[in-house]
């Protein structure tokens, strides 16, 4: 049984772990492919910003941009070098010499570089056909540590204008490298931007760091360790203020997954003898056991109601996704396409349901919870970790290709666009986090 044959494969070793908190090195960030064209994709043309100032702006606002909705699988930026001109405003801006790129927006800014070592931007999103500016908006006082983080904001506020959904670009990942060096394994739980860069190492161990999970407000990670011998769940504020093993049971503490607001944590014990599911109060640390079966009961993923939990059983012989209601204690059947479904995970939008699907390999499914279409979105044969993007438009997940392990982002349309791979090791356990406050 693959659930339990994971599990075992998981929780076995346990030796020794090896744990530092602080002075990590800084490693590589996620080299991300764009690995399939995308049909139907509209075109869009992405000046690169006027400069005005002294000195060279550290970071290329325009490009971070390009790169975001080329991301997204929804736009197609022209090349710069098929662009008519640089048009910086309204003012310089001909809207005769963009009319044969069959472009229907225009993006174009400015940054000024500060005499204090500050940074004002400055971003104008143009309809060429209406002739009318359909975004504007200044950034003032930037400092550059900033940058990137703004043009991610950028990219998710003309995102939404062109769209209509929230962008999901200036949003985190947290995910595990394994490396080998002296012939052992090290593992290191990692924080990036999006787009892989920036990452920051949250932990580094010997032993196999697992299930990472974002608190609702982005401030925490939940996530499971060995550090102790066995497995241990463990909650860390990324502020460095504190970090706290929560469950440390006799047998398995794993899968940690976060209620809607916060206040509780899902997780799986084998503490009374079977794996279940229970629910800590986090203030009290109060336990709750919701499934008692003699099956495996692991990997639970909230309902937007707070209510209801979906979750995997073997209770049929082979995985596949149930959910309760918490007040009722009410169980129901929800995966009957193929003959095994596990890993459940729910869009924030509470309108997929995203799994680990296995017909023909182990590929990513989603289920639509609105009309109960099931989909399989990728073909890469050992895909596991599905997480959805904020916006519930994308999925990060882990897959295996040429024998390693790697990320890779798919659509909800099922439009697999690129790959996210480290040079010197492999990923997996990705977990998408909530949208930065501004």
């Amino acid at each position: 049984m693959r659930v339990l044959g994971r599990l075992k494969y998981r929780f076995k070793a346990v030796i020794l772990s090896t744990l530092v908190l602080f002075s990590f090195p800084v490693y590589s960030s996620l080299v991300i492919e764009i690995t399939d064209g995308v049909e139907n994709a509209l075109p869009i043309a992405i000046v690169p910003f006027q400069h005005q100032g002294s000195g060279r702006v550290p970071e290329n606002i325009a490009q971070i941009v390009q790169y975001n909705l080329l991301r997204s699988g929804r736009f197609a930026p022209i090349p710069e070098n098929q662009l008519p001109s640089r048009p910086s405003n309204l003012d310089n801006l001909v809207f005769e010499n963009w009319h044969e790129l069959d472009v229907d927006h225009i993006i174009m800014g400015s940054v000024v570089s500060r005499p204090d070592g500050l940074f004002d931007i400055e971003v104008r999103v143009v309809d060429i056909l209406r002739r009318q500016q359909v975004l504007g908006k200044r950034w003032r006082s930037i400092p550059r540590s900033q940058l990137r983080q703004v043009a991610h904001q950028m990219s998710d506020d003309i995102f939404f204008e062109l769209t209509g959904i929230p962008g999901a670009f200036n949003t985190r990942l947290a995910y595990v490298t394994v490396r080998l060096q002296d012939n052992q394994r090290h593992y290191t739980l990692e924080v990036s931007d999006s787009d892989g860069h920036n990452p920051r190492t949250i932990l580094r161990s010997r032993m196999p760091i697992m299930s990472p999970a974002w608190s609702p407000d982005g401030k925490k990670l939940a996530y499971v360790t060995f550090e102790t011998g066995r497995s241990n769940v463990v909650v860390q504020h990324l502020d460095g203020s504190k970090r706290e093993i929560v469950a440390d049971f006799q047998g398995i503490n794993s899968a940690p997954a976060w209620s809607p607001d916060g206040k509780s944590l899902a997780l799986t014990l084998s503490k009374d003898g079977n794996a279940d599911i229970f629910i800590m109060d986090m203030q009290t640390r109060a336990l709750r056991k919701v499934t008692r079966h003699w099956a495996i009961e692991t990997e639970p993923t909230w309902a937007l109601d707070g209510q209801t939990l979906y979750y995997s059983s073997d209770r049929r012989g082979q995985p596949q996704i149930f959910k309760m209601d918490l007040n009722t204690g009410q169980e129901e059947r929800v995966s009957f396409e193929g003959r095994y479904n596990a890993s459940p995970v729910m869009s924030p939008n509470g309108r997929y349901l995203a799994m680990v699907h296995a017909n023909d390999g182990f590929n990513i499914g989603l289920q639509d919870l609105y009309n109960g279409d099931f989909f399989v979105l990728t073909n890469t044969f050992l895909s596991e970790s599905p997480s959805f993007a904020p916006n519930s438009d994308m999925l990060v997940y882990a897959m295996n290709r040429d024998g390693k392990g790697q990320l890779a982002i798919v659509s909800v349309r099922g439009r697999s666009s690129q790959v996210l791979r480290i040079a010197d090791g492999q990923v997996r356990e990705p977990a998408w986090g909530p949208r930065i406050s501004q």
